[in-house]
């Protein structure tokens, strides 16, 4: 494991040590003092500390776990804490679970043992109970007003992820008779159809598979039944780059679409769709949660003779608390949102998300050829920015470099290979200013 030193104020981080060791306490914790020397620290007073890090070289001790955001550090007789913020978080840029904003994870952390005064963490609490209760319907709350949903849908947490949606849409909603239509650009929408045709009769309403889906189809191209059970589309590919800009006007025939990795990203009008669905790993909160978003008069056709859990009118009738939801992921949702809200909604998540994905697209572009990006320039993902080097060999020295400069997730999907920065909403500028620097570095020593 590593530490961190410190400078001898410990006014800041001021890098890694390799080779710190974990250590009990009891064995190798010598007393100290305050930073004034008048009395010796007690180690009750940050009870629930189980060990800590040393840094052989610096006889730096680090705690392992933190307290109120702050981590704790003692160096010989001297105690000093440093704010959580000031230490070097890694550049994240994985496809999912992906980067999580700082504040939300400090003020979970806060709130871990002892949430709302009730003596237990909520990871303890009943689904049943007025403090969860209360948590579940302020996410609720906050969906509906930064995402401007109407009153005429239904707001569900569900488990399962994205891939269980890809059954329960076709499961509910395709009935005999008719035909389902997708729209094939990327390998998560050819893994909805392909269970969509385990359940029913389907129809593929334009693909882009032929250019290794680098683009998005226009609506032009869309070709399905006009009685059609309902039109699925992926608003964001997070293997190939790519991201609808305009959603297709369907008519008559409802609009379903994975959003899982890019919802909140950018304002969209909700009632252009039947059903929205998307995992919350990307840019909603951790794993384990998934969120639709369904119109009640759609959901009034769903078919009754399905399983209990398979049927979304079950959690909708429940407020989704017909069995344990994931309380914890539901929560750090919420404060997700809360953040979201915070920096000033979706107009300002927007501008961000434009900004951060400038950077990346301006390197690529001004390369001359050095970095060559996947998607059409009309179809680029400001969620998932793609790109290739001139060859494997390079790819594989990049992202080593990229590593040991402190970025994690730059590797291409493992079905297609190259590199590809997933700057999230949550993803903040800098570490997109960084990738960006590193990129032209990379490039001027290696052309």
């Amino acid at each position: 494991m590593n530490g961190i030193l410190l400078d001898s104020g410990f006014q800041r981080a001021a890098g890694w040590c390799e080779g710190a060791i974990r250590t009990d306490r009891s064995t190798r914790e010598r007393p100290v003092t305050n930073q004034d020397g008048d009395r010796p620290i007690q180690r009750t007073e940050w009870a629930g500390i189980p060990a800590t890090w040393v840094a052989p070289r610096e006889n730096l001790y680090l705690s392992s776990l933190i307290r109120d955001g702050r981590f704790l550090f003692i160096r010989k007789t001297r105690i000093g804490v440093i704010n959580m913020s000031t230490i070097h978080r890694a550049y994240n840029f994985n496809a999912g679970p992906s980067a999580l904003p700082l504040s939300a994870l400090e003020k979970a952390q806060a709130e871990l043992l002892n949430f709302c005064c009730t003596g237990m963490s909520l990871l303890e609490m009943s689904h049943r109970s007025k403090e969860y209760e209360a948590v579940h319907n302020h996410t609720i709350a906050l969906l509906r007003e930064l995402l401007t949903i109407p009153e005429d849908y239904e707001v569900l947490f569900l488990q399962g992820g994205a891939s269980l949606q890809f059954a329960m849409v076709p499961m509910n909603f395709l009935p005999a008779g008719k035909k389902a239509a997708y729209v094939t650009t990327g390998a998560w929408s050819e893994k909805a159809l392909a269970e969509a045709k385990k359940l029913g009769d389907t129809q593929e309403a334009a693909t882009t598979k032929p250019t290794n889906h680098n683009r998005i189809p226009a609506a032009a191209e869309l070709k399905y039944d006009a009685d059609a059970a309902y039109l699925h589309i992926t608003s964001n590919n997070t293997i190939f780059g790519t991201q609808w800009r305009e959603f297709p006007d369907t008519g008559a025939v409802p609009l379903i679409a994975d959003m899982s990795s890019d919802i909140l990203s950018r304002p969209f009008d909700v009632r252009k769709f039947s059903l929205i669905y998307a995992g919350a790993q990307k840019n909603l909160g951790p794993a384990g949660v998934t969120l639709v978003i369904v119109k009640k008069d759609f959901l009034a056709t769903a078919n009754p003779n399905i399983p209990t859990m398979l049927r979304y009118g079950t959690f909708a009738k429940e407020n989704s608390l017909y069995n344990t939801p994931p309380t914890f992921g539901i929560y750090l949702m919420g404060l997700v949102l809360d953040w979201i809200k915070g920096e000033g909604g979706l107009p300002a998540i927007t501008r961000r998300n434009e900004e951060k994905a400038a950077l990346i697209y301006d390197a690529i572009d001004a390369s001359q050829g050095f970095y060559k990006g996947h998607a059409e320039p009309a179809a680029r993902s400001r969620m998932n920015i793609t790109f290739r080097l001139p060859n494997e060999e390079l790819e594989k020295k990049f992202l080593a470099e990229a590593k040991l400069s402190g970025f994690v997730g730059l590797a291409g999907h493992r079905s297609v290979g190259g590199c590809r920065a997933s700057a999230y909403n949550a993803v903040p500028v800098e570490a997109c200013q960084a990738l960006r620097d590193l990129m032209l570095k990379f490039q001027k020593e290696n052309a």
